[in-house]
């Protein structure tokens, strides 16, 4: 099978576990682009946070980002955006605070979250940590649903980071109860994402393919977290990293090293150079 587009997840796949994306990285990127083939990020993190890492890796396609509900290669010309109406992001934000939880609302230029008296170190910097440029802005509020009452808005994302593990079982059920037409996703870590309908990372990734015409069946997926697995799935080959869940792994075709052993570099120069230059393959009439 010839793969026509690589998809990569971006934390704790693409970076290693201290954030940084290395030359070795960089270099198989360079390697699979210039065989033709459409490399493209898929992440839950902000367009423009991802759009700094396609960036560094001399990247120009489109991006999914925000968990899948806004794709583009330019924030003024988004490609697809799906968003939390102004009365549910309301209205979520009503039933989270009722729990000990920070909230943040992500808005493709902007975020806002509620300031959690207490909150710990910890958490604030998984909230608000490096993943945010400075072009980003990020705010903090008394009261988010307030806020949200005087100054409406529809986001393609919501993030909780529920301060009481014991709770975050509690809030997924609740949200998933209250609101079931929205996409609701609990990560090993405790953090739980709220998308809109078809607004998954698979939604994104199908949409960009259909766009691209490219088959789900001439695609290659590499990821880590469950959120991963339904494209890992789907895709015509689907990696799991080593440092991924069982879960995840079962679910896969491939599984390559661990992201602090360079497992998306390893995978691509492993299969890749297997794989000839689509133009050349297109000359041929292939």
């Amino acid at each position: 099978m010839m793969y026509r587009l690589l998809a990569i997840n971006i934390d704790q796949t693409l970076l290693k576990s201290n954030g940084r994306l290395v030359k070795e990285t960089k270099d198989a990127i360079q390697y699979v682009k210039d065989k033709g083939i459409y490399v493209t990020l898929v992440t839950g993190r902000n367009f423009y946070s991802a759009q700094k890492i396609a960036r560094a890796l001399k990247l120009d396609s489109f991006l999914v980002t925000h968990g899948g509900a806004f794709i583009a290669s330019k924030m003024e010309q988004p490609l697809v955006v799906k968003r939390i109406t102004e009365e549910k992001t309301f209205n979520i934000v009503q039933v989270l605070e009722n729990f000990d939880c920070r909230v943040r609302v992500l808005h493709e230029r902007f975020s806002i979250g509620n300031r959690l008296r207490g909150g710990n170190n910890l958490m604030s910097r998984a909230v608000f940590g490096a993943n945010d440029p400075i072009i980003y802005p990020v705010q903090f509020v008394e009261s988010l649903g307030d806020t949200l009452r005087d100054n409406p808005i529809a986001p393609p994302k919501i993030e909780v980071y529920p301060k009481d593990k014991d709770e975050v079982n509690t809030i997924y059920e609740t949200i998933k109860k209250a609101f079931p037409s929205l996409e609701v996703h609990q990560h090993k870590n405790g953090k739980i994402d709220i998308l809109p309908e078809g607004g998954t990372k698979l939604d994104g990734l199908l949409a960009l393919g259909e766009i691209l015409k490219i088959s789900w069946k001439e695609m290659v997926y590499i990821g880590d977290d469950e959120d991963d697995i339904p494209l890992i799935e789907v895709a015509g080959l689907g990696v799991a990293m080593g440092n991924a869940s069982p879960k995840v792994k079962q679910a896969a075709n491939w599984i390559t090293r661990s992201n602090d052993q360079l497992g998306v570099a390893y995978m691509i120069k492993e299969h890749f150079r297997k794989q000839q230059r689509l133009q050349f393959l297109k000359d041929l009439k292939v």
